[in-house]
């Protein structure tokens, strides 16, 4: 089992950067798959970007590529997620999950922070 908690949310302008962290405790988060989720109101979570558990293959949704980057270091127990030339659309509240494989579906990480909210303003 592992507990997640999120960090490093706020408001920013358009065109910033932020960069999300997300603490892990527990022994096992190295054996972990990660992933970053968002939610916007009235929506389902949506997929952000993954990354397997050593850290060497990355995904992202079409959206976020080439302006965000997932990291991990697993020495650390932490997940980050670099966030460069933010958008408003970008705001939402930023989930870290946990699960056996890199996925873009929600329902394939068993588990979840409580979430941080990122706003962008125009």
């Amino acid at each position: 089992q592992v507990q997640l908690v999120e960090s490093g949310g706020g408001l920013v302008q358009a065109g910033d950067s932020l960069t999300l962290s997300c603490a892990a405790s527990g022994r096992t988060f190295s054996s972990y798959a990660m992933g970053w989720f968002l939610r916007t109101p009235g929506k389902e979570r949506e997929f952000v970007a993954a990354i397997t558990w050593g850290g060497g293959r990355a995904y992202y949704a079409d959206s976020v590529k080439g302006r965000f980057t997932i990291s991990r270091d697993n020495a650390k127990n932490t997940l980050r997620l670099e966030m460069n030339s933010l958008k408003p659309e970008d705001t939402a509240v930023y989930y870290c999950a946990a699960g056996a494989m890199t996925a873009t579906d929600p329902k394939a990480y068993a588990y979840w922070g409580q979430g941080t909210q990122v706003t962008v303003s125009s």
